[in-house]
């Protein structure tokens, strides 16, 4: 069996993409307390991260690749540097164009919930 190369378009934390590059999306969804995390002073954010790509051959596989990058980076830094004090993925959408080959994109939602202890006001 040879050597097989397969190139995934680099992402790209700009508003530039084209297709060898892919921008990223990533919004605050939501910050939600239960009463416990509002007793010990902690918040719970919702976040998104989203990719559209355009439709081709391979776009499915990227989905997959995004998705399995993003998943492996938490799982070794779930503190994003310290930043938070817990990110997990909580949940994958894939959505691919109503009809094939019409010019519509692909679009790929990776949901997050990151928690910081102390940051909100008691309240």
């Amino acid at each position: 069996m040879g050597n097989w190369e397969f190139l995934v378009p680099v992402i790209e934390f700009s508003k530039f993409a084209n297709r060898h590059t892919v921008a990223p999306a990533v919004s605050l969804v939501s910050c939600e307390r239960t009463e416990k995390e509002r007793i010990i002073r902690m918040d719970a954010y919702s976040l998104s991260i989203s990719f559209t790509l355009p439709e081709t051959q391979e776009t499915e596989l990227y989905c997959y690749g995004y998705a399995a990058a993003v998943c492996k980076a938490l799982g070794e830094n779930p503190t994003l540097g310290g930043v938070v004090d817990r990110a997990v993925v909580s949940g994958k959408k894939y959505s691919q164009p109503k009809k094939p080959g019409c010019g519509e994109d692909w679009e790929m939602v990776i949901a997050l919930r990151v928690t910081v202890e102390g940051m909100g006001n008691a309240g």
